[in-house]
């Protein structure tokens, strides 16, 4: 029977299927965030956080996304960050993206109305690059159906009409395996499968891509030497550090505990044992009468049953509803008596 991995770090109330919406923090990270905010009500903390913190996440980050740590940029959230990429495009670019994407990684490309935006369903994508398509954008996993993309061939068909490629890989980083280095930029929230506090987030810019990307967003702790931070920032960071937002300490400090923990286990065998649980549970949703979204993914996605998942709640397991689908999401702390439990409360 698959057992849960990473020991007794999480300890969950009810059957917990809902990473997708949101992952469970880990007890080390609730220990850091509760020791700092201790700090600061008592004045000890030695200011508002630790600028260690922010580095250890940004460097547990290049392990997941498999870069150097001088590539990720830190932040807040996802529209920020394709906020700055949207910023750099110039009036009239293309943008390509998937229909029904999530609504963060395509709105800062339609709000700027001076910018030719094209959706096509995700199985079209890499067929629909075309000359004169200036990025792509999509999610590497959709979050309303759990659907992963075919990632080498839209890497392929960009690279053959110079189009750069921003990847989402909010609903995937964690669990798949993630090259950011193959994209010009990817953007990934740190509250879901990076088991993080919501207000992390990251960038992972090319240095190819550095080249074109203004840093619109900078501030202080933007330059090369943080010294000195009044005045104009002097020379600025060589690296992605000159896209960060200033960092929210709090989350971050729990987001380091966080990606420790992960890179502890490793992603490959998270993507192993959450993918495993995710065939248990189609199998047998399939024996119930039900037909899941077909993949491979941790995420499962059911049309038509978004409406069960507030009886589910109240049988005390924990899923969501996406776009209709009752969505249900594996991660490394669930197990087989997670799936069997689920698959009870809808038979």
């Amino acid at each position: 029977m698959e057992k849960p991995l990473g020991g007794d770090e999480f300890a969950p109330s009810v059957t917990y299927l809902n990473t997708s919406k949101c992952g469970l923090l880990p007890r080390r990270a609730v220990a850091a965030v509760t020791a700092l905010a201790e700090g600061l009500a008592a004045g000890t903390a030695g200011g508002s956080g630790s600028f260690e913190a922010v580095e250890d996440a940004r460097s547990g980050f290049a392990r997941v996304a498999g870069v150097t740590p001088d590539r990720v940029a830190v932040g807040s959230s996802v529209a920020v960050h394709v906020g700055l990429v949207a910023s750099a495009l110039p009036p009239g670019a293309e943008v390509l993206c998937v229909e029904g994407d999530f609504g963060s990684l395509i709105t800062p490309f339609a709000v700027r109305g001076d910018l030719r935006t094209r959706y096509v369903p995700l199985a079209d994508l890499a067929d629909a690059v075309r000359p004169g398509t200036a990025l792509v954008a999509f999610s590497s996993v959709q979050s309303a159906d759990g659907r992963v993309a075919d990632l080498a061939a839209v890497r392929e068909a960009a690279a053959l009409y110079g189009a750069r490629t921003l990847v989402d890989a909010t609903q995937a980083a964690g669990w798949l395996p993630l090259d950011a280095g193959a994209y010009d930029y990817t953007v990934t929230a740190g509250f879901k499968f990076l088991m993080g506090p919501r207000g992390v987030s990251y960038l992972t810019v090319t240095e190819e891509a550095q080249k074109s990307l203004p840093p619109v967003y900078a501030g202080w702790m933007a330059a090369r030497d943080l010294a000195d931070p009044y005045g104009p920032a002097g020379p600025l960071a060589d690296s992605a550090r000159r896209y960060d937002e200033p960092p929210a300490f709090l989350p971050y400090h729990g987001a380091a505990r966080s990606l420790a923990l992960l890179d502890e286990i490793g992603v490959d065998a998270v993507h192993a044992h959450a993918t495993a649980l995710a065939a248990r549970f189609r199998e047998g949703l399939v024996r119930i009468g039900h037909a899941p979204v077909p993949g491979d993914s941790a995420v499962v996605a059911v049309p038509g049953l978004g409406a069960r998942q507030p009886a589910l709640a109240e049988a005390g397991v924990v899923v969501s509803s996406a776009a209709g689908n009752l969505r249900v999401a594996f991660h490394l702390y669930n197990s087989a008596a997670d799936v069997d439990r689920a698959l009870d409360a809808l038979s």
